[in-house]
Parts: structure tokens; sequence; C-alpha cells
């Protein structure tokens, strides 16, 4: 399939014409055909809009992107998919941590959010409800994917790759080896590092927006408090739906996950019509 456009330098793929336009952000260690079950399932009913991370696109240069270039980068391309309309986000991994900031900083320009396997993640009820060992898994593997992206940028590309393939198949990611590069570990490098001016300033996790949460419930731990799960449950028009899945939800249960996310996003089609005729724009 060939790139609809280029903006900022990334290849950007719409198909689907539909009045609404839905904006798909990727996470580690994957590219924007993460989303290929899901936009065949969706297109029929909407525009679906998607593209590749900076720097995860391994027939490009290495590529570290700020937060804030980040952001500007999902507000080009959200300009471009609904010029005229605010967009609903489909979130995966670090895709959530870049979409909420972007829905944070540019809030009149989302709608809607679908995300999933990340939520609270920089909230204290989330470190609070961690757990050592928990934590440490989190660190060790982090930590060494951010180390690994240090090795490949300074040292040995060759050896950062086999540090960063080895990784993802001892967590259970799904990709194949051949499209996981050392290049895609900067976020881990920011987290840990403060690269590019990290994450310290972003924004606190708190939903403005009608939110599905999906996430998968097979995993030694969660990227969410039970608090998060509880507000985001009792939010008019939210819901959270746990898959017995790991953390590629759709990849592990595509069918059950397009399901999941059309008939949310088809109820809150119906709610908002429903609101917009009450008050008189309809």
């Amino acid at each position: 399939m060939s790139p609809t456009c280029t903006i900022q330098g990334v290849d950007v793929f719409v198909e689907g014409e539909g009045a609404h336009t839905l904006v798909m952000v990727h996470g580690w260690p994957d590219d924007h055909r993460l989303w290929d079950s899901t936009v065949q399932a969706l297109k029929a009913r909407y525009r679906c809009v998607r593209f590749t991370l900076p720097g995860f696109d391994l027939t490009k240069p290495p590529r570290a992107v700020a937060v804030a270039e980040m952001t500007g980068l999902i507000h080009a391309i959200a300009d471009f998919g609904s010029p005229d309309a605010p967009v609903t986000l489909l979130l995966h991994d670090w895709g959530c941590m870049f979409g909420y900031e972007f829905a944070a900083v540019h809030p009149t320009r989302v709608a809607a959010v679908v995300a999933v396997d990340i939520g609270d993640h920089n909230s204290r009820a989330y470190l609070r409800a961690l757990g050592t060992k928990a934590g440490m898994a989190i660190f060790a593997y982090q930590c060494w994917l951010a180390l690994a992206w240090k090795v490949g940028s300074r040292l040995s590309p060759a050896l950062a790759n086999r540090m960063t393939r080895w990784m993802a198949h001892f967590i259970g990611c799904r990709t194949a080896p051949e499209r996981i590069g050392w290049q895609m570990n900067y976020p881990y490098a920011m987290a840990w590092f403060g690269t590019n001016g990290g994450f310290k300033n972003i924004a606190k996790v708190k939903p403005a927006w009608p939110l599905l949460y999906i996430f998968g419930a097979r995993k030694p731990f969660m990227f969410h408090s039970t608090q998060w799960l509880d507000e985001v449950a009792q939010r008019p028009g939210s819901e959270v739906h746990p898959f017995a899945t790991g953390h590629w939800v759709m990849v592990q249960k595509p069918v059950e996950f397009n399901a999941c996310i059309l008939a949310w996003l088809a109820a809150e089609s119906t709610t908002t019509a429903a609101a917009d005729h009450q008050i008189g724009i309809c």
C-alpha cells in the first residue's frame, strides 16, 4: 500500500471515506501495519488515518522526536485527515503516551479516544499500586531498551538490534524480528535518560473525552491503576473492556477487538447525535 501523503517526513496512509476520522497511533516495536485488521474492519464506516512513528520506519534514518514535536506531528496529521471536525484517537503503548499528550494540548481536536493497554501511567495511584516486583520488572526491560538505543546511536547498531530483538522476543512481542530495530527505542531513552527533554513536563492523564479503554488482562503487571478503571467505567459514554490476552490485544484477539471498537463507536455516535439534537445543532 502506497502512502496517501508525507507530513514532516512521515508517510501517512488513509483508507475509508466515512464522515468521521480515526487517527491511529501505534507503539513499540510496531509500525502502521499494527492496525491492518482494524482498518479492514472499520474503513467501511470511518476514515482511517495511520502512520509509522518517526524513527520507527527502518527504511529511513534514525530519528528521535521530542514530545512537543510528536504532538505537533499528530496535530498536522489530524488536520490533514479531518480539517473541519475533531477526530477519534486509536492508541496503543507509546501511542497512548503521545496521544494523551496531544489530547491535553489540543482538546478541541479530539472527540473521543480508544486507548489500548496504557492508562494512568503517570498518576500517583498507579505508582502506589505498582509494587516493588512489577516496578523492578518495568525498570529492567525499559532500561535495557533505553541502553540499546544508546548503544545503537553511539557504538554498534548491530549489537543494539540484537539487544532489542532479544527483549522483544522475551516479552512476547508479535512483530517479526526483521521489522524491529534499535531506532524504535528512543521513547525509553526519553523516559529513563531524559533524552530530548524526556517526559517530565507532560500532562497528567485525566480524560476529558469519552474513552474506551481496552487492556490485556494476562500480563505480569498492568499499566493502569484500579482507580483508573473505576473512574473510566463511571464516566458517561466511557467503557472498560479487559481481554484474555497480553499487551498486543489487536493481534491476539483481532475479531473481538475490532467488534468491541465498532460497537462502542456506534454507541458514541448515537449519543453525540442525540445530544446535538437536544441543543439544536441538528
